[in-house]
């Protein structure tokens, strides 16, 4: 009878050919309400890319199929060979009680050697129930793939960078989409669609209330490419509004927050820059009011140039901006805005 070849070959031929020719990656895609693809998901992509491993997308909810054509019509991933799509409308929600035992279900099914998903609330919320029921630990917030089996990841509020060689059969990364490009625009014609509906059930009584949306106008925050954030030497909620807002319509740019002015009550706290908050990495930061704990830098540190306005010369913020503005505030936001206006007209 014959053998396989992994089968005669020796140990460490076999570890390279198995990790050659069955090494593959299962990616979680988020979607927008109304089909379109997540920033993050893209950027997920191309973090996926880096793994060199042929990608499997899945993608779930009631759009699910709409989602998949943009994907494949609108964008390019050179290593992504398949869509599986779960098109059901209690999936909407991306409870994570629901979702995980059909990710558990197509981990267990298939032949992945990893499991990537973003740095997102859901993401964050998935991950590490799926890690606990494949007694697998997580890799998380990574920022830097090295080889399919090294990464790089910050801790201790980005004061430390750690390099993570990971054994384990099936890696589970998440991925800080602030790290990675988005994938090019494109399409992918050779890219199939797999539609399922085996969808586990739950076995927890879990059942999503409602939905409470903060409705703006601006750019979402982890996305921007101009962020304008306010912090503690604001006084008020109507101040930092009425100071921030004009200078992010300007900009066309999102408005953050650190987190003691959203435990001053000054704004709602999905703006929130941070440690404990979002991460963004935009082309433009604008920090006005932000003394610079390393809290909130971890979160915002990696922006291409960061701009920091304060009355205190000593502020630790000034030692991570590109620009800095020392004065009033209340006087020198007014006159940018102004100025910053002129040159828009």
């Amino acid at each position: 009878m014959f053998k396989s070849l992994a089968a005669v070959l020796p140990r460490a031929s076999k570890a390279k050919f198995l990790q050659k020719n069955y090494a593959s990656t299962l990616a979680f895609i988020e979607s927008s309400k109304d089909g379109s693809v997540s920033r993050s998901s893209l950027s997920l992509l191309a973090a996926a890319q880096k793994l060199s491993n042929p990608i499997t997308a899945v993608i779930t909810g009631s759009k699910a199929e709409k989602t998949a054509e943009a994907l494949k019509s609108s964008y390019s991933c050179s290593n992504l060979e398949k869509l599986v799509i779960f098109e059901d409308s209690k999936l909407d929600t991306c409870l994570p009680e629901q979702l995980t035992p059909l990710l558990v279900k197509l981990l267990k099914g298939g032949d992945y050697s990893h499991f990537v998903v973003s740095n997102s609330s859901v993401g964050k919320s998935v991950l590490p129930r799926v890690g606990a029921l494949l007694d697998v630990q997580p890799v998380c917030e990574v920022t830097v793939i090295k080889d399919p089996k090294t990464f790089i990841r910050p801790i201790y509020a980005g004061n430390i960078i750690s390099t993570i060689e990971c054994q384990a059969e099936k890696k589970l990364l998440s991925i800080r989409a602030s790290a990675f490009p988005p994938i090019a625009e494109g399409s992918m014609d050779s890219v199939t669609i797999e539609k399922r509906t085996d969808i586990p059930p739950c076995d927890l009584n879990v059942t999503w209330v409602k939905t409470i949306l903060t409705k703006s106008e601006r750019p979402e925050l982890t996305s921007a490419q101009n962020v304008v954030t306010g912090g503690r030497a604001l006084k008020d909620k109507e101040t930092f509004e009425k100071l921030l807002s004009p200078l992010a319509d300007v900009l066309h740019a999102a408005i953050g927050a650190t987190r003691a002015s959203v435990d001053n009550g000054l704004c709602d706290n999905s703006l929130q820059i941070g440690q404990t908050g979002k991460v963004v990495a935009p082309n433009l930061y604008i920090a006005i009011g932000v003394s610079g704990a390393v809290q909130h830098l971890a979160g915002m540190k990696d922006s291409k140039v960061i701009v920091a306005i304060n009355n205190d010369p000593d502020a630790p913020i000034f030692n991570v901006a590109d620009y800095g503005l020392q004065g009033d505030l209340y006087k020198i936001v007014p006159e940018l805005t102004e100025k910053l206006g002129n040159i828009n007209k």
